[in-house]
């Protein structure tokens, strides 16, 4: 019985520091240090939450820049990709008429070749980064499309390429959403 007692003890303990205590002490030093990061790295435009860094939205307009395409139609609640193998047909026939969407809505010819992450959904169906050929890919339409010079939209591009970690881990990668807000920001026409 005195053991019983003991491990009843030792389990209201532990649930009491690690249930509560732990994860509220945690939660205030995250708000503390880190808030706009635990609060889910909102953004805002004039004053409105648009999204979060975090989280890919879907962009159609052509005055936008395009993310990567989603499993789960970038619906956070599900995340996770098709888990469909490269020898699948009906990823194959998806990433086909994906190709010839992207190449039609940026008025390139039938057999130019368009970045992978263009085509391709991300594991989570939410990456909100797209790489710097992706984006570079995208520059005419939008420049188009916001009457603007493509050579400043490249150099929009440029101000918002994320460089790899330390030099050397991962890849370069754009923030869809941040650019696409910065494109909002500056008033053009969609």
């Amino acid at each position: 019985m005195r053991q019983v007692r003991i491990a009843l003890l030792m389990m209201l303990i532990m649930t009491i520091l690690l249930g509560l205590i732990y994860p509220l002490m945690m939660t205030g030093i995250a708000q503390l240090v880190f808030s706009y990061k635990a609060n889910g790295s909102l953004d805002q435009l004039g004053g409105q939450t648009v999204g979060s860094e975090l989280l890919a939205q879907s962009f159609t307009s052509p005055g936008y820049f395009h993310g990567r395409p989603s499993a789960n139609n970038y619906d956070g609640a599900n995340s996770g990709g098709s888990n469909l193998g490269p020898t699948n047909r009906k990823l194959i026939d998806a990433v086909v008429m994906r190709a010839e969407q992207v190449r039609s809505e940026n008025r390139l010819a039938q057999g130019t070749k368009v970045p992978a992450d263009l085509v391709l959904a991300s594991g989570s169906g939410l990456d909100p980064h797209i790489s710097e050929a992706a984006a570079l890919f995208q520059a005419g339409r939008v420049a188009r499309a916001r009457g603007m010079k493509e050579e400043d939209v490249v150099r929009l591009i440029g101000r918002h390429l994320e460089k790899r970690y330390f030099g050397l881990f991962g890849d370069s990668y754009i923030n869809v959403l941040l650019l696409n807000m910065e494109l909002d920001a500056a008033g053009k026409a969609r």
